[in-house]
């Protein structure tokens, strides 16, 4: 029985048919189709709008490991949203919203529980101490020597000299503090919650 349902269905749908018919669905687009994604599209970016200028200006910062999630978030679902009938219009402005609560309940919570932050947040990870590069603290990270030349290029640092520190920060961004004055100091305030800022001090003997 079961062979004879499987050679049916070849007949009415031949290989070179139903190869046709994927191509279409992969490449083609019905103009409805392209309408709804118009739409939507329009629609979801406004309600973005909203609850950015609802939520405040720390939406979409990437201050914290929470803020970049936020932002992953946030563009998976417009995607999703936009493009496919599921999940539905009104399900992801809803899950969108639900994002942007969760985002600034942390923020909230994070700026009264010090505890919490430090659960949420990873902490910023020294790469350079003046011109000394900390390679363990490099393979901690997974960034080779080339990542690292790229960044002390894109912020203009022309030898290592004027290097004063290297920090990966927990959003992935690294900042690289120079100064072409070889006697200008670093204030320890500033780097108290990165991993092994005592070698920043440690090796230069000064600090505010």
């Amino acid at each position: 029985m079961f062979f004879e349902l499987v050679v049916g269905y070849r007949k009415a749908h031949p290989p070179g048919m139903i190869a046709t018919t994927l191509i279409d669905k992969w490449i083609f687009v019905s103009l409805s189709e392209l309408a709804m994604i118009l739409i939507s599209a329009v629609v979801v970016y406004i309600a973005i709008l909203i609850y950015t200028r609802t939520v405040g200006l720390r939406s979409f910062s990437k201050m914290s490991a929470a803020d970049f999630a936020m932002t992953i978030a946030t563009g998976s679902l417009f995607g999703a949203t936009i493009s496919s009938p599921s999940p539905s219009l009104f399900m992801g402005l809803f899950a969108i919203f639900c994002v942007f609560v969760a985002q600034w309940a942390v923020a909230k919570l994070r700026v009264q529980s010090r505890t919490l932050a430090n659960v949420v947040d990873n902490q910023p990870l020294l790469l350079m101490a003046g011109s000394e590069i900390l390679h363990e603290n490099m393979r901690m990270a997974n960034i080779t020597e080339e990542d690292l030349f790229g960044k002390l290029r894109e912020s203009n640092a022309m030898n290592f000299d004027q290097v004063k520190a290297v920090v990966f920060e927990i959003t992935g961004d690294v900042s690289v503090i120079h100064a072409s004055d070889a006697d200008a100091q670093l204030d320890q305030r500033i780097f108290r919650d990165v991993i092994d800022h005592e070698r920043l001090f440690d090796q230069c003997g000064h600090g505010g």
